[in-house]
């Protein structure tokens, strides 16, 4: 099988796994969802209280109303809604909880004028927040048939035009319910929390190694603020007694942060557009956000203006925010990369799942109606768009890390002798240059020729020429290498630049350097390696490490001429 073949067959592997995974999530999905739902029918049985409701909003009175299609104009703060009705006489519950869901209001709840249930009074006194959510109040059979008054006082302005449905539940049944209702955004929400904290602690870490992780962490702050915005915005979270007005705070903190980290992703791509326009109305973009976030915070922290008042203005900063990033990635189109295509793809999803989710919160929120048949379409876009951030993180990290491959190769290439894999003349060179600037004296140069290459080349080849100068390059790298930097200045020439200038340490690194010559001429006995060799020191009275280095090379010449001398047979 020729390379061309192997790409071909590696490429429709990964097109058959993908299929095969996409499939087999279609497959195990809904088999894994109805075995969790297996006895929900059972379990989510219940009284629905939703008729016969006599009304008073304030002076005006609405009597035998269904709640499913009683609508009013938008409350405002400081509206009182009264709500009276009949129990059933009979509902076949020892132990049963209501579910009532509660919007921005204080609630008093009577059987037979007496209070049974009151909640959130005290801190609308004290103008604080009360929260959005379901409230379970305990309702034994000791009511039944009994005459229930609930009393809501509304703490915030416009914050609902309907009333919700009125339930009955199995008391051990309430939670079950409402998690299995929410099942997908407690499974997404989990998701998003989990994978995000975890990631986030590794990028912190990994941040003190690269700051080329600075996105993966954006990401997963992004994904911690989602996944605590989706488990608190369905309620999951009340299975762990959390007070319901913490539930909204953190529900709107989680919201109101969510869009900084993303901005702070979109910076790369924003200084890959090339354009001072561009960059100037992202960090008008930024600051805007910033400023906003941070006054919004303070304003509820200090009972001001709570977030419910504010959230209008936050989603029309978060709509900005989305169209600005879409118009950063088309521009990036003009690129071509796959990656911006799927910046692309990845903002028109959340784009249009948010828009969705947001056009059916306000008309309910305002007009007591709903839009769309479905809801919950945000923490599935998010879903998508992060897996398409990692996807784009994951793609620009190969890249960037097979360009610092190519660069450190090209560096090492630039610097480093082919035929020994030593340190060439270049690197000596501007290594001596740092040891000149650095007005460092304790080091000792060595200068190296190896004897007789011409005649080896001449004789034997320039193949045995090679040999003997890489096991020549072996020995003095293996003796001088690790106390200093080893070099091959060019043709038979080598030089070590030595971190000590103590005679004693460099004489016996000198006798080391001749027993490691001895032992590799008994390994290869048909070379006969001969290094010729002089030391000079840089504290011998001369300032300049060219000076050291001349020095050393006139006393390695002397020792070459000393064995020739020696070579030469007696007359």
């Amino acid at each position: 099988m020729n390379r061309e073949h192997r790409v071909v067959w590696k490429k429709a592997v990964k097109i058959i796994w993908i299929l095969y995974s996409i499939l087999s999530m279609f497959f195990w999905v809904p088999q894994v969802d109805k075995l969790i739902c297996g006895n929900y029918a059972q379990h989510s049985e219940y009284i629905a209280l939703d008729d016969s409701w006599d009304i008073t909003i304030n002076d005006t009175f609405y009597e035998n109303v269904s709640l499913e299609e009683f609508r009013f104009p938008a409350v405002r703060k400081g509206d009182i809604i009264i709500m009276e009705r009949t129990l059933p006489a009979s509902w076949g519950m020892t132990e049963g909880a209501l579910r009532f869901h509660i919007r921005q209001t204080a609630i008093k709840l009577y059987i037979d004028e007496r209070m049974v249930y009151e909640y959130g009074y005290k801190r609308m006194a004290e103008n604080k927040t009360v929260g959005s959510g379901f409230q379970f109040i305990n309702f034994p059979e000791e009511y039944e048939g009994g005459a229930l008054r609930i009393n809501l006082y509304v703490s915030e302005d416009r914050a609902f035009s309907k009333l919700d449905s009125i339930r009955i539940y199995e008391w051990e049944n309430a939670y079950r319910v409402l998690m299995t209702e929410n099942r997908y955004p407690l499974l997404f929400g989990a998701f998003y929390f989990i994978f995000g904290l975890t990631t986030c602690v590794i990028m912190t870490f990994a941040l003190t190694i690269s700051l080329k992780y600075i996105r993966l962490l954006c990401i997963s702050v992004f994904c911690i603020c989602m996944g605590l915005w989706t488990l608190c915005y369905y309620n999951v979270v009340l299975i762990f007694s959390i007070p319901l007005y913490s539930v909204s705070l953190i529900e709107y903190l989680a919201l109101y942060l969510a869009p900084l980290p993303l901005i702070v992703y979109m910076w790369e791509d924003v200084k890959r557009v090339k354009s001072r326009p561009i960059r100037k109305l992202y960090w008008i973009v930024l600051a805007v956000q910033v400023i906003a976030t941070a006054v919004m915070i303070g304003l509820h922290a200090k009972d001001i203006v709570h977030f419910a008042a504010t959230l209008k203005y936050m989603q029309a900063l978060i709509i900005c925010c989305l169209v600005y990033f879409m118009f950063v990635v088309m521009l990036n189109l003009r690129s071509s990369r796959p990656v911006d295509r799927m910046y692309l793809m990845g903002a028109l999803i959340i784009g249009i799942c948010v828009f969705i989710d947001l056009m059916d919160y306000l008309c309910n929120r305002y007009q007591g109606r709903d839009i769309f048949p479905f809801r919950g379409l945000s923490p599935i876009g998010v879903m998508v768009f992060v897996f398409i951030l990692i996807g784009a993180f994951y793609i620009n990290l190969t890249q960037k890390l097979l360009q610092d491959k190519e660069r450190s190769f090209l560096i090492k290439s630039a610097y480093t002798d082919e035929l020994t894999q030593l340190h060439n003349r270049r690197y000596c060179v501007e290594y001596m240059n740092r040891l000149r600037e650095s007005k460092e004296r304790d080091y000792a140069v060595i200068c190296f020729d190896v004897n007789n290459l011409k005649v080896v080349n001449d004789t034997y080849g320039h193949a045995r020429g090679d040999l003997l100068i890489k096991s020549a390059a072996e020995v003095i790298a293996g003796t001088f290498g690790k106390s200093g930097v080893v070099a091959r200045m060019g043709g038979d020439e080598f030089i070590a630049i030595m971190k000590t200038s103590v005679k004693e340490q460099m004489r016996a690194l000198m006798e080391q350097f001749q027993t490691n010559l001895a032992r590799k001429n008994q390994v290869l006995k048909d070379l006969n390696i001969s290094i010729a060799c002089g030391c000079a020191y840089g504290n011998e009275g001369e300032d300049d490490i060219e000076k050291v280095y001349q020095h050393a090379d006139d006393r390695m010449y002397e020792n070459k001429q000393q064995m020739k001398r020696a070579m030469k047979p007696e007359i």
